[in-house]
């Protein structure tokens, strides 16, 4: 896909349907997959799987996540018949971290290293073997960070000179309501942490529920300042 081509399909994506954004990414491209975060962006795998019943779903495992969320995924898998791949952590790469810094290190110097090990390191590899992936952000989850996301992207983040990645955005224009109004109209299934205060929803020991009014992402890494809560997961995105 040249950069032409990517212009192209920007256009002729801009703010349309996420069912008509998911349409294009699954005959376009045979070499795809959905990143399911185990949270609302289920709703991408209820819409893609009414498309195209050979839809490829990947998840990240880091070790650390709720109970709620691993019985969430494996409802999903249930529920849709289809197969979830878990990616994990390098086996050695976090013993040697967890030996030097012990399984709390990010409440005193961060949370980039540890997400580094158990989530962007799994990403690389998985994405390293795709053409292309569908993600469910959006634009609402942060302010300062996914305002300027098209529908479409070539993703710098994981792209190289013998690689070109492309990144569906499919949701990218949607609102939490308007998430929650399909998963409400469709019976689509849901972690059941969303009932207990959680918006977004990462690792148990790096998420907690928020309060009325707050933002969705003042769960997420808490004790940190600053706006910019990211794993970098959407690394290309930040500026």
């Amino acid at each position: 896909m040249q950069a032409y081509d990517i212009t192209h399909l920007q256009t002729e994506l801009a703010n349309k349907n996420p069912r008509i954004i998911l349409k294009n990414a699954l005959e376009l491209y045979n070499n795809i997959a959905i990143s399911f975060s185990g949270s609302e962006d289920v709703i991408l795998i209820d819409m893609a799987i009414k498309i195209r019943k050979d839809i490829r779903v990947f998840s990240l495992d880091t070790g650390r996540l709720h109970p709620e969320t691993y019985r969430f995924i494996e409802k999903v898998r249930k529920h849709y018949k289809i197969d979830i791949e878990l990616l994990t952590p390098d086996r050695d790469s976090l013993d040697e971290f967890v030996k030097n810094k012990g399984l709390f290190s990010f409440y005193e110097d961060g949370h980039q290293e540890c997400c580094s090990i158990r989530k962007v390191e799994p990403l690389k590899r998985k994405l390293a073997t795709l053409d292309a992936w569908i993600t469910g952000q959006r634009k609402d989850q942060s302010l300062d960070t996914r305002q300027d996301i098209p529908e479409v992207q070539l993703d710098i983040g994981f792209s190289n000179e013998q690689h070109r990645l492309l990144k569906f955005n499919p949701l990218i224009n949607w609102t939490s309501s308007q998430v929650w109004d399909y998963i409400e109209a469709h019976q689509v299934p849901y972690n059941q942490l969303h009932g207990k205060g959680f918006i977004s929803i990462g690792c148990e020991p790096c998420t907690r529920a928020v309060l009325p009014n707050q933002h969705e992402r003042a769960g997420r890494w808490w004790w940190e300042s600053g706006n910019k809560k990211e794993c970098g997961l959407h690394i290309g995105n930040i500026k």
